[in-house]
């Protein structure tokens, strides 16, 4: 443990809070989940009760060594968030705006292709499968409309008899 504790730690370009549980701040970092937090504490061979702020440099390190690189040190490919990458055909995990570029980029590449799921991203549209008849509405109001249109030409009738 270090002397000094530490109220905010950056760890893989990412701001996160000392009074978070090890397991729980490391999940603040875009692209680790729980899984995978839990797995880093155990190959970095840190006490998973341990306060982010009472990291030491070395440790912290050592935690962005392993998210560099975590199939080196023995990680399963099923927790990497790129498994068998379509042009390389290697496996890897991207974190941070490494991996919002990615996203990003593979959304456009299937819109220039034509897919299915890159229509449905064109168009605004749910892309996995979602219901879309009564969620997902934007723009218009749904529901009673036809009343308060009815109403609307009644008293218009009604103005338009007595004038």
């Amino acid at each position: 443990m270090s002397e000094e504790f530490r109220h905010i730690v950056r760890v893989a370009v990412t701001n996160l809070d000392g009074f978070d549980k090890l397991g729980y701040g490391l999940t603040k970092i875009k692209g680790v989940g729980t899984n995978l937090a839990e797995t880093i504490i155990k190959v970095a061979s840190l006490d998973p009760n341990m306060r982010v702020g009472n990291l030491t440099e070395k440790e912290v390190s050592g935690i962005e060594e392993v998210l560099k690189n975590p199939s080196n040190y023995g990680i399963p490919h099923w927790l990497l968030n790129y498994q068998r990458d379509f042009q390389t055909d290697k496996s890897f995990h991207l974190i941070g705006s490494e991996l919002i570029f990615r996203v990003k980029s593979d959304i456009d590449f299937m819109k220039k292709i034509k897919t299915w799921k890159g229509v449905r991203h064109s168009l605004g549209l749910k892309v996995r499968g979602q219901r879309t008849k009564t969620t997902g509405r934007q723009g218009r109001v749904v529901g009673v409309g036809k009343k308060a249109l009815l109403l609307a030409q009644k008293r218009a009738e009604e103005t338009g008899k007595e004038g």
